[in-house]
């Protein structure tokens, strides 16, 4: 009875998880929010980092090596050695979703489905706890559950069934080394706060409980000093199959989780990023807002760069607020040191370069960069890598447009801030530079420049703008041949101007080209969506030509389900992922939805359209015959190596004949 009593008021009792991007709704559970996160399981280390510590800087995408596996919270099973593990640190960067598992423990254990092996579980709000203050073990043990019946001591007497977790370890913020002569051996012993808590750390009391302990990567430095026996799990966020599930529990609406998660799936970047569970939440967040707005995700005006710039001011919503110069100048460098990076393809630094920087602030670095502690045996310092490559790549960006007192000097020497340099190098041979490219156009738009201004206190100047614009206008007159039209055959520059996302911008960088020629490409529903916003803008467009180009309109992933036998599975359903499929493609409008909705727009001088070699089916006919019914000037209609089948043409035949069609040639 006790036991069952201590177990609902603890759960009742637990805090409210504070971890960025678990934001519970409170219509729902917990177990209904709840996503599975990929985890790996590292080998016990005498000292905590013989076989490294555990790196998360890179998500999903760096399990390769090591066995990674989606736990629950099966957290204290036999390890491979078969030892059943006394001492836990589930490791992770800000918003991997630590305190959601933690969270997540308390809930089925209080449950009694799992860890049932324990009687008591006290969780400890590292975060909340206030410094200087005295208690012993007993004492912290009452703040935790304050409702308890049973007596502490008597709790306290059968050691091996107490769990005790600490949540948030890096926030302690005392030393770790202490004098093991001021160490506590009696749980009833009064001492200061950082004593009692080293005394359950080093298990001079209690030695017989188990331990949970959640921190970032940055902290594991001195923690590892503190710990014998322990077993390190790395949180490296969610797979591909966790984040369509992530998203389709957020909304409860089967059709917008579809929908929302379909829009994400097609902007290849922005999806790798949702690996980061605060990612997810962070996009989410913002589709909800559009398709409560819009009611159409196709007209989502949030580029990435705008979903970046929300992420941003999430992370850093409560920071340095009273003194906010601290923040600016550590972002300045913060940014300087990305660029760095990405010129010299570089994503691991160095801790001399951390501290050159002036970037060593644990305030406030943890947020950004992960710390990996070198394994026993090397010699050098711990390294730091950024949470993800493409943040890295959005600080760099950053540093090229904001403005400060001077030049940024790194430990490598003048990093110069010339975009003109950087736009160079991309168009010539630094193709890896599309990412930062593109997030310094966003970075340079209106909304841009006033969020960052409200947000964090930080100037973008308005002079990168103008050399952006002439890049891209002296880009594409340099790929036209002489004595021809002028025209763009880049798909780079629609999303550049996407991510920008202002009508009078792509005006004014389009307005001298009147021909469009891109060849041989997939064109996902990210890439249509960028084309059609440009295409909507650009008044002089005379001719457009696609040859060789296939519109996606769905998910690579999804397509491959599809087409995969149906044999030997039961119901009406077939493949388990078939039925979803088919519903989705019932939705979605034809191909070339996007592209003619475009075309379509008032003052649009269109005059000839090309659509050779993409594949196109019979239902795009019904878009292409509005399209040749409504257009008031288009003379010329190209479809080579298609397969409209009689159905199609008809269609087609039908656009022909009404009084508005003004063609003249078809092919």
């Amino acid at each position: 009875e006790h036991r069952q009593n201590s177990r609902e008021h603890m759960v009742r009792e637990s805090r409210q998880d504070r971890e960025l991007g678990a934001r519970p709704r409170e219509s729902l559970s917990f177990h209904r929010r709840f996503t599975t996160l990929t985890i790996t399981r590292e080998a016990r280390s005498k000292h905590g980092a013989k076989d490294g510590a555990v790196g998360t800087s890179q998500g999903c995408a760096n399990t390769s090596s090591r066995a990674a596996t989606a736990v629950t919270t099966a957290l204290f099973e036999p390890g491979a050695d078969g030892q059943t593990p006394q001492v836990v640190v589930l490791v992770g960067a800000p918003g991997m979703g630590k305190t959601t598992m933690v969270r997540k423990v308390m809930v089925e254990w209080g449950e009694g489905m799992l860890h049932t092996q324990f009687d008591f579980v006290f969780c400890v709000d590292c975060k909340a706890i206030t410094l200087p203050m005295e208690a012993s073990v007993a004492d912290l043990v009452s703040q935790c559950c304050p409702g308890l019946q049973v007596p502490a001591g008597k709790i306290l007497d059968d050691q091996k069934k107490i769990l005790f977790i600490f949540d948030g370890f890096e926030a302690l913020g005392f030393s770790l080394v202490q004098p093991e002569a001021e160490l506590s051996s009696d749980l009833r012993e009064v001492k200061p706060l950082e004593l009692t808590l080293m005394s359950l750390l080093k298990k001079t009391v209690l030695p017989e409980a188990s331990l949970l302990i959640t921190t970032r990567p940055t902290a594991l430095r001195s923690l590892v000093q503190c710990l014998e026996g322990e077993y390190y799990m790395g949180i490296l966020g969610f797979s591909a199959a966790r984040r369509e599930e992530y998203f389709h529990k957020y909304f409860e609406n089967p059709n917008k989780g579809d929908k929302a998660f379909r829009f994400a799936r097609g902007n290849q970047f922005l999806y790798s990023l949702c690996v980061i569970p605060v990612m997810s939440w962070t996009v989410c967040t913002i589709l909800e807002q559009e398709l409560c707005g819009t009611k159409n995700l196709l007209e989502c005006s949030k580029a990435t760069t705008g979903m970046m710039m929300f992420y941003l001011s999430q992370l850093l919503k409560h920071r340095d607020r009273d003194n906010p110069q601290v923040l600016q100048q550590f972002l300045l460098q913060l940014c300087s040191l990305a660029a760095n990076g990405i010129w010299k393809h570089k994503v691991l630094f160095e801790e001399k370069e951390i501290k050159d920087c002036g970037l060593d602030q644990p305030g406030l670095l943890p947020f950004f960069l992960n710390e990996r502690i070198p394994k026993e045996g090397e010699d050098h310092g711990s390294v730091y890598a950024f949470t993800h490559l493409h943040l890295q790549e959005f600080f760099a960006a950053m540093f090229y447009v904001l403005e400060d007192d001077g030049e940024m000097v790194s430990s490598s020497g003048r990093l110069e801030k010339d975009v003109n340099k950087l736009l160079e190098s991309y168009s010539k041979s630094r193709k890896d530079l599309n990412v930062t490219v593109r997030f310094l156009f966003g970075l340079v738009s209106q909304k841009s420049i006033e969020d960052m201004d409200k947000t964090i206190g930080c100037r973008i100047s308005p002079r990168v703008r103008e050399e952006l614009l002439k890049w891209l206008q002296g880009r594409h007159r340099g790929l036209s041949q002489p004595g021809q039209a002028l025209k763009v055959s880049e798909m780079d520059t629609f999303h550049f101007l996407f991510e920008m996302n202002e009508k009078s911008f792509v005006q004014s960088a389009l307005g001298h080209f009147t021909d469009l020629d891109l060849q041989d490409t997939k064109l996902t529903l990210y890439d249509q969506m960028a084309l059609s916003f440009c295409i909507q803008h650009w008044d002089g467009l005379s001719c457009v030509t696609l040859q060789g180009c296939s519109f996606q309109w769905q998910d690579p992933e999804a397509e491959l389900d599809a087409s995969v036998p149906c044999s030997g599975v039961s119901g009406a359903g077939g493949h388990p992922g078939a039925l979803a499929v088919r519903r989705r493609r019932e939705e979605l409008p034809c191909s070339i939805h996007l592209l003619c909705r475009a075309l379509r727009h008032r003052s649009s001088a269109l005059r000839v359209l090309r659509l050779q070699w993409c594949w196109l089916s019979e239902s795009c006919c019904a878009e292409l015959a509005a399209l040749l019914a409504e257009h008031p000037s288009l003379s010329r209609l190209e479809l080579g190596d298609s397969s409209l089948g009689d159905t199609g043409v008809r269609l087609l035949c039908e656009g022909l004949r009404t009084p508005g069609c003004r063609l003249r040639v078809l092919r």
